[in-house]
């Protein structure tokens, strides 16, 4: 009864003392928050105004926010009472259980840093990686996003995207268009030839250097077909690609060249009755 009285007694102090520290606590983990934030945003005005590559922007602001974070749920569990001298050894303790439980993860970060040192893909390039193809929209700690043609995101682990081979089309500022046309075998071929570099020299999407190449490639078995290499800008490949080919069937129509295509022949052969 005595101990129970003197813990009445106390109740009105202890209340105002671990009210104060929880409310000191809950303050300076939403000031922390708040300042984590801030610091991300400040991160990414500070790399965009110095022009550092989009990629690297997105990946040092998330570290920056994570850091301000981790600091600031320290400074709360020390405000409340705990030892955070204890709490970074079992931290650190528990470190090594938890890496080997998350292995995926701290691999995916891994490759994030790989990604960001070594850029195989930046922010807006359309790549195809890990068995997907997309406009890379975003690279996190842990893993990248991409937007693909028909406006679907698709979220691919950082180790799954450094782990094969990525394909970045949009690397270089030229590609070239490998447009195979096969015309029938009764074609003069330097007709032929000729058609096929008029609509060359006259579309607004190919280059003049590199120079454009318009060959015979192969006598196929139903046609002879001619391989038509021009080189265009890496935005306009696909519009190239639908008016050139949309031009070339139109052309050789006009020219009175034939296009082939598969068909048979059948041999009815007659028996006479017995």
């Amino acid at each position: 009864m005595d101990n129970l009285q003197g813990l009445m007694d106390q109740a009105p102090e202890l209340i105002v003392t671990y009210g104060m520290k929880i409310l000191f606590a809950v303050i300076i983990f939403v000031i922390g928050k708040f300042l984590a934030g801030v610091a991300k945003k400040l991160t990414t005005k500070l790399l965009k105004k110095r022009k550092v590559d989009e990629t690297v922007t997105s990946f040092v602001s998330n570290i920056a926010w994570s850091l301000v974070l981790v600091f600031t749920i320290v400074a709360t569990l020390g405000q409340i009472g705990v030892q955070t001298a204890s709490l970074v050894a079992v931290i650190g303790a528990a470190g090594l259980a938890v890496g080997l439980a998350l292995q995926g993860s701290l691999s995916n970060f891994a490759a994030g840093v790989l990604m960001v040192l070594f850029r195989p893909c930046r922010v807006g390039d359309y790549v195809e990686a890990a068995g997907i193809a997309g406009t890379v929209s975003e690279i996190t700690i842990f893993s990248t996003k991409l937007l693909t043609p028909d406006n679907k995101v698709i979220i691919a682990p950082n180790s799954a995207m450094m782990d094969g081979t990525i394909v970045n089309y949009s690397a270089m500022e030229t590609r070239r268009l490998d447009l195979v046309i096969g015309v029938s075998y009764d074609a003069n071929l330097a007709e032929t030839k000729k058609v096929l570099t008029s609509i060359l020299d006259n579309s607004q999407y190919v280059l003049k250097d590199p120079a454009y190449t318009v060959a015979v490639a192969e006598l196929a078995d139903s046609s002879v077909n001619f391989v038509v290499r021009p080189w265009v800008k890496g935005s306009d490949y696909w519009p190239a690609h639908f008016e050139i080919l949309e031009q070339i069937k139109v052309a050789l129509d006009e020219a009175g060249i034939g296009i082939p295509y598969p068909q048979m022949d059948l041999y009815v052969k007659e028996t006479p009755a017995s």
